[in-house]
């Protein structure tokens, strides 16, 4: 029996460090939740306890029959658009809290939705981070993004951001959100491979690549690249000399002067697609 796990945790670890090294992709993101060096990379986020401004948490129905949440922060008049916010795979702490309110604030009229992808739970260390990022129902988090799109409404532009995981869940919302997607911003997200998904997103996209990654290599985000430019769409790729989760709210060592330059980037990107100027 012994020898049977012994077999089974190198074959699980081979293939993990084959999805670190050669094909990094939204879909094998939960088995690299679980390879000890992408743990080992995000630092367990400093206690932070964030009392919201004009933000609350809402709820809403989804197609699979349960409720969904996300935090909410309306504009000050009656918008147009929305932008949808995921959270990177500690989930909806407080750090996501505040960013939510302070894109709201540099957008100005758009409502800012930051989807709770994890029905409630946070992870504040490494190993439930890892446990529920790994654990993601795809189907259900589908459901929720559908549920938010449509609390939404209907007939406005949608936008999408997010960091990591996060990032690949902009992507995922965007192509659900169909016609009405207007922007993609995607912090070093796992890119997409699947050809006949990217055919389907029908809005540009701004990605924020760190040279330094370990996990998501030049190669892969130049393959991302092209499988993008080949469906017809625009995407523009910034290049940070920084490390994997660099503008991360919560990440104790993440670099404020290359997260200031991607966000100056992403903001006037939004504004742009969203036409808010």
């Amino acid at each position: 029996m012994s020898k049977l796990f012994t077999l089974f945790a190198c074959l699980l670890f081979s293939l993990v460090s084959h999805a670190q090294n050669c094909c990094v992709n939204s879909s094998n993101f939960p088995m690299l939740a679980m390879n000890i060096d992408f743990i080992a990379a995000h630092e367990s986020p400093e206690p932070f306890n964030y009392s919201p401004a004009k933000g609350s948490m809402v709820s809403f129905a989804t197609l699979d029959g349960k409720n969904g949440q996300a935090f909410y922060v309306p504009s000050d008049q009656t918008a147009t658009s929305v932008l949808l916010v995921f959270h990177e795979w500690w989930g909806l702490n407080d750090y996501i809290k505040r960013e939510a309110e302070r894109w709201q604030s540099m957008l100005g009229n758009v409502d800012v939705y930051a989807v709770d992808l994890y029905d409630g739970q946070v992870a504040s260390d490494q190993p439930n981070a890892s446990k529920l990022s790994s654990s993601l129902d795809k189907k259900r988090a589908e459901n929720i993004v559908k549920g938010a799109l449509a609390k939404a409404g209907k007939d406005r532009r949608v936008a999408t951001l997010g960091w990591c995981m996060g990032g690949s869940w902009a992507f995922n919302a965007s192509v659900l959100a169909g016609d009405r997607s207007a922007a993609t911003v995607m912090y070093y997200g796992f890119p997409e491979t699947d050809q006949k998904k990217i055919d389907l997103l029908k809005s540009d996209i701004l990605y924020m690549w760190a040279s330094q990654d370990k996990f998501i290599t030049r190669d892969v985000i130049e393959g991302f690249q092209n499988q993008v430019q080949e469906a017809g769409r625009q995407i523009t790729l910034h290049t940070f000399n920084a490390d994997h989760a660099f503008a991360n709210p919560s990440n104790p060592k993440h670099d404020k002067i290359a997260s200031a330059q991607a966000e100056k980037l992403a903001i006037a990107f939004l504004k742009e697609k969203l036409q808010l100027e």
